[in-house]
């Protein structure tokens, strides 16, 4: 069995190699029955007008939900598998962690939730919400009704979502998919699910059969650790964000922290509350920001680590040292796909998963396998756009390029990367052409494109953030765009 996993020793294949390889027998025989792959095509592949498919989505996050509901507006059955017990996906906080801190050991018992306790949203709330389910304040006990609400708001946004459109009613709950794999021209997905809540020692297994599979598992669980020369002899503890909830543990302690991201810059301030020391330890840290941070008494920001020793000292590229307790990395996370068969068609690479046509199709597989949500930027716009596409594109409205064709863009998109310098870790990061990624997929479905206060709005936040760290999610100088936002929502009450 061959698993879609972070496998850095193997690069994606190109169109003319894969010809030239064992998959392409393999692809050719699995899916005779269902489609036959063009070897010289130029052609566009046509499906019959507005069929109807059977549909398996993994996962009951934001996009898995967004994409159920699209799904089935386009006519498709569907079924969503989930492990847990509720929707929500990675905005479901729990206090547990795992055992592992670093979150590496293969068969500890893994916690899905990344939440802090403290976590804000770093959007306000009128970029977040779907273009026709917008994420409006409402009231109730437990409603929060900040532009930049808690975590909690979120998941309750997600749930009114969810039972406002129905989707609670094709979620199978406690329902862990353990193997997507191809057979005879369908997918097969195996799935065990717990057989009520008193019976923890009945598992019961399932094969059942589908058309298309989209992939909508989220990417918070698996971190990615950073490399420190001199890290195995050193005796302080290491953490990952992902098992960080509160800052408590933290008190008295002098602390290293790897990343600046807005989650390492939230959870900064938030263990120097309590915290001895904080020294933050950051790519993106410019040279003359170094040093003791002006308004904090704690707070130190540092080169990259240069390498770590068993006296418990940790050196910096500057030159400085720290004699931390603890060494937390905010250091992202890997996409991870344990249970996803493609016979090799579909690699992890370097934190790039692919090939994948603008970051969803895979070509020799398309459309039946899709990814939703892997660039990681304006979430739920984008997982709505990127599933108006993928319903459209099974029922045979949407016409995509052949395979072909789908694999010189992607290989024309990866040399330009490669070009401009750009890691393949960093592949489905779009900092710069955001809307333009949404306004395509937007045009593709025949939707407006996003509306212009959006932009603003986001734009507007990026550099209230960069002038006011602090306060950014509480002092804003937009009210103009806010009111325009909240006209246009009056017409989904």
């Amino acid at each position: 069995m061959s698993n879609v996993n972070s496998c850095h020793s193997q690069s994606a294949i190109t169109y003319s190699q894969f010809l030239m390889s064992d998959s392409l027998t393999k692809v050719l025989g699995i899916w005779s029955l269902a489609w036959t792959l063009p070897v010289q095509v130029s052609k566009t592949v046509m499906y019959n007008s507005r069929s109807s498919r059977n549909v398996a989505v993994i996962g009951a996050g934001a996009a898995g939900l967004v994409a159920a509901r699209e799904l089935r507006r386009e006519g498709h059955k569907v079924v969503v598998y989930e492990r847990g017990q509720k929707v929500g996906g990675t905005w479901i906080y729990d206090p547990n962690v795992e055992s592992d801190p670093l979150g590496l050991e293969p068969f500890r018992v893994i916690v899905h939730s990344s939440l802090y306790d403290s976590l804000r949203t770093n959007l306000p709330r009128e970029v977040m919400g779907f273009r026709d389910y917008p994420f409006v304040a409402k009231e109730g006990r437990d409603r929060d009704p900040r532009r930049f609400p808690g975590h909690w708001e979120v998941l309750l946004f997600l749930e009114d979502f969810a039972r406002d459109f129905e989707i609670m009613e094709l979620v199978r709950f406690e329902t862990e998919v353990l193997h997507v794999g191809m057979e005879e021209g369908k997918w097969i997905v195996r799935s065990r699910k717990r057989a009520g809540a008193d019976r923890d020692d009945l598992l019961i297994d399932s094969d059942e059969v589908y058309d298309g599979v989209v992939v909508c598992n989220g990417h918070y669980t698996e971190p990615f650790i950073a490399e420190i020369p001199g890290i195995d002899s050193w005796p302080g503890k290491q953490m990952h964000s992902h098992n960080y909830r509160v800052p408590d543990p933290f008190r008295d302690q002098v602390v290293v922290l790897i990343g600046s991201s807005s989650s390492g810059a939230d959870i900064s301030r938030d263990i120097a509350r309590v915290a001895k020391e904080v020294h933050i330890s950051g790519r993106s840290i410019a040279n003359e920001t170094i040093g003791k941070q002006p308004g904090y008494e704690n707070i130190w920001l540092h080169s990259m680590i240069k390498s770590a020793h068993g006296d418990g000292t940790v050196v910096f590229q500057d030159g400085s040292s720290v004699l931390p307790d603890v060494v937390l990395h905010c250091t992202g996370y890997k996409y991870h796909f344990p249970f996803l068969d493609t016979h090799d068609i579909v690699t992890v690479d370097d934190n790039r998963v692919g090939p994948l046509y603008k970051h969803v199709f895979p070509p020799l597989l398309a459309p039946w396998l899709s990814f939703i949500g892997l660039p990681r930027v304006l979430p739920f716009p984008m997982f709505e756009f990127q599933s108006k596409w993928v319903a459209g594109v099974l029922s045979g409205r949407i016409v995509l390029p052949s395979p072909q064709e789908m694999m010189e863009d992607v290989e024309n998109f990866y040399s330009k990367l490669e070009a401009a310098g750009w890691p393949k870790r960093y592949t489905h990061k779009m900092a710069d052409y955001r809307f333009e990624y949404n306004d395509w997929l937007a045009t593709e479905c025949g939707c407006s494109v996003s509306e212009e206060w959006r932009k603003q709005m986001f734009d507007a936040t990026r550099r209230n953030k960069q002038a006011r760290p602090e306060t950014y999610r509480d002092v804003w100088k937009d009210q103009n765009l806010f009111s325009q936002a909240n006209e246009d929502f009056l017409q989904y009450k």
